[in-house]
């Protein structure tokens, strides 16, 4: 008996020794991160084709309910399965999604796919369609849009299923140059095996 006693203590000993270590390598992606997003994607975000898109989404959702927001996500998510897909095609044609596509395939890729929101959390651009239209009951909005300019949000490290490539999304809100509010956020998929 005292010897699996001793054995259990070992264990949770041993586990908890190695916590702080794990965390940390699951936290080592952090700073890798957002170095590469200041250098590589903050000086685009101020682009007007980033910045006008969102403050025209802005104007045109604001009075949407909570009730819209979620008829609007419901459509997108039965679209996405479909060919017939009008509000799916509507936001991929659009300027700023070209333009993110086009920041996508320069990225060598670094970069898996990208997505701007607005101040609701709405979709206002992608470079690759989003299972989802609506991110505001998320992290990548709650986390950037919500807490204010200047937020980098790094979220945790996955393998994508169809690459087996490990990748995190980091969030940054999008603030007006003008006046320095917050717009809206961008989410960026980065490929850790390319950092």
């Amino acid at each position: 008996m005292k010897t699996k006693h001793c054995i259990s203590t070992l264990l949770i000993a041993c586990a908890a020794a190695f916590a702080p270590v794990t965390a940390m390598a699951q936290d080592a992606h952090v700073a890798p991160i957002k170095e590469f997003i200041g250098s590589s994607v903050q000086p685009w975000l101020s682009d007007p084709i980033i910045i006008n898109a969102i403050k025209e989404q802005n104007a045109k959702h604001a009075d949407l309910s909570q009730a819209d927001i979620d008829k609007l996500d419901l459509e997108w998510r039965a679209e996405v399965t479909t060919t017939n897909r009008p509000l799916v095609d509507d936001l991929l044609g659009r300027e700023i999604s070209k333009f993110l596509a086009d920041k996508q395939n320069a990225s060598q890729g670094m970069i898996t796919e990208m997505f701007v929101m607005d101040n609701k959390g709405l979709n206002v651009g992608q470079s690759e369609v989003t299972s989802d239209y609506w991110q505001g009951d998320e992290a990548k909005w709650q986390q950037t849009f919500s807490v204010g300019p200047d937020v980098v949000y790094v979220d945790g490290v996955e393998t994508d299923e169809s690459t087996q490539a490990l990748q995190s999304q980091a969030s940054v809100t999008i603030s007006d140059p003008e006046t320095g509010a917050p717009i809206g956020a961008i989410t960026i998929g980065i490929n850790l095996d390319a950092l």
